[in-house]
């Protein structure tokens, strides 16, 4: 007979990761990489699902000094035989595959529908058919839009202003009703700006960074937003957190963020100081979002993610950017970004 000693105890063990079959979907991605990476590290046997190309690339895990130990599956989630096959297996999800850029999103907004939503959908029907047991969505801070009110917590409203929020949002909202609907185990972390090493220059800490260490006049779009700015490691130490929680994070949001904010404007001027360059800063309209499409302020709450995930993040924004840039300084990875346009 268990005792009730006993099954406090247990309840106090710390979540073991080791030989734990774990799906990311995404891992050729930035946050995904970093995640897949941090997994395989406590343990896991990562199944690394990266987008299916002409070119047999892995994304950011072909330069991973982790590739070897995990099992890279070569799909796209939009395919509903290849998502069902990604899945089987698989006791816990990390879904990060999404179509993820805002500009493009106006050109495109029938793309990111099809993947962002569509094949979230396909990754829920096969996990609800294959018996997984934590099914954990990535979402965006830019489905809240524009803050009604600050700091940003879980019941703020959500707000599509641009076609990528949107989808999102479906999204999210997918992933909420197969939790209400089939009791799927589902967690919803709610990532607000990352930044860090392998970032998109489509962002604007690496669009600064690469500009200001090649050239004299660095171009950015709208100066006046302000952010909530996390490092990768924060984030990613938040999905781990969501994957090590009990019962009671199912069904839930989490935000994941520092709970501090900044405008892009002395964002800026920050990572100029710490490269030590003098450059110019220059607002362009063609890096601008359409005026009702712009979310003017972000700042979260992390409240919930402290008590119930037991998350904290670690780094302050200074000592992120400084590895951040550390990491951009390497000719090696300065090479692999496109610094002499703007990519959308």
């Amino acid at each position: 007979m268990i005792t009730r000693k006993r099954r406090k105890m247990q309840k106090m063990e710390k979540f073991n990761w080791k030989n734990k079959k774990v799906l990311v979907t995404g891992a050729d991605g930035f946050i995904g990489s970093h995640l897949s990476e941090q997994l395989v590290k406590l343990g896991a046997k990562v199944r690394a699902m990266v987008y299916y190309n002409a070119f047999g690339r892995w994304g950011w895990l072909d330069s991973s000094d982790l590739y070897k130990e995990m099992d890279i599956f070569l799909g796209d989630i939009t395919d509903r035989d290849s998502a069902y096959q990604a899945v089987s297996g698989q006791e816990i999800i990390f879904h990060l595959a999404a179509l993820i850029g805002i500009p493009y999103s106006y050109h495109a907004p029938a793309s990111y529908v099809q993947t962002n939503i569509m094949g979230t959908l396909n990754l829920l029907q096969a996990a609800k058919e294959m018996g997984v047991k934590r099914f954990i969505q990535t979402s965006t801070s830019e489905t809240y839009g524009t803050a009604q009110y600050t700091p940003i917590d879980e019941k703020h409203p959500l707000q599509g202003q641009s076609p990528y929020a949107a989808s999102k949002i479906g999204a999210d909202k997918m992933v909420e009703s197969f939790y209400l609907s089939f009791n799927l185990p589902t967690i919803i972390v709610r990532p607000f700006n990352t930044y860090g090493p392998r970032q998109s220059a489509r962002a604007v800490i690496p669009a600064v960074i690469t500009q200001a260490l090649t050239k004299k006049v660095v171009d950015i779009g709208a100066t006046s937003p302000i952010r909530d700015l996390s490092y990768v490691q924060d984030v990613v130490s938040g999905f781990i957190a969501a994957g090590e929680t009990g019962r009671k994070a199912f069904g839930e949001v989490f935000n994941i963020g520092s709970g501090n904010e900044i405008s892009i404007a002395d964002l800026a001027q920050l990572i100029v100081r710490l490269i030590g360059k003098r450059v110019r800063i220059k607002s362009v309209p063609e890096r601008f979002r359409p005026e009702k499409s712009e979310v003017t302020r972000l700042l979260a709450d992390n409240t919930k993610a402290r008590n119930i995930l037991g998350w904290k993040p670690n780094f302050d924004l200074e000592k992120g950017l400084e590895q951040t840039i550390k990491w951009f300084r390497n000719p090696k990875h300065l090479n692999l970004y496109k610094i002499d346009r703007y990519i959308i």
